[in-house]
């Protein structure tokens, strides 16, 4: 069984930054590619940022590159979510996922991942 936390939520300006972080209670965590995704108010679940099991490989949405920034520390079973110049559009509630798959595979869609945290909120303000 996978568990997933997610923490660091909050109410930000507009151009100010945010971490999030997700912490796993799971003996496979450092075998699964982790992804982060997001809910905006009357939008599905869009994908955000992946990083692979190792942490050597990274994708983006466009909507976030070079905002953005995942990492993970397989010591402690965390991954995060650095957010910078953050927008009004950025606002959501924010989802860790583990990968279904244990290899080094990074996969971009929500079918790639089979376990789902319980969200966090984001707001940016104008």
């Amino acid at each position: 069984q996978v568990q997933l936390v997610e923490s660091g939520g909050g109410l930000v300006q507009a151009g100010g930054s945010l971490r999030l972080s997700c912490a796993a209670s799971d003996r496979t965590f450092s075998w699964r590619a982790m992804g982060w995704f997001r809910r905006a108010p009357g939008k599905e679940r869009e994908f955000v940022a992946t990083i692979s099991r190792g942490g050597g490989r990274t994708y983006f949405a466009d909507s976030v590159k070079g905002r953005f920034t995942i990492s993970r520390d397989n010591a402690k079973n965390m991954v995060y979510l650095q957010m910078n110049s953050l927008k009004p559009e950025d606002t959501a509630v924010y989802y860790c996922a583990a990968a279904q798959s244990l290899t080094d595979s990074v996969p971009t869609e929500q079918r790639g991942y089979g376990y789902w945290g319980q969200g966090t909120q984001v707001t940016v303000s104008t």
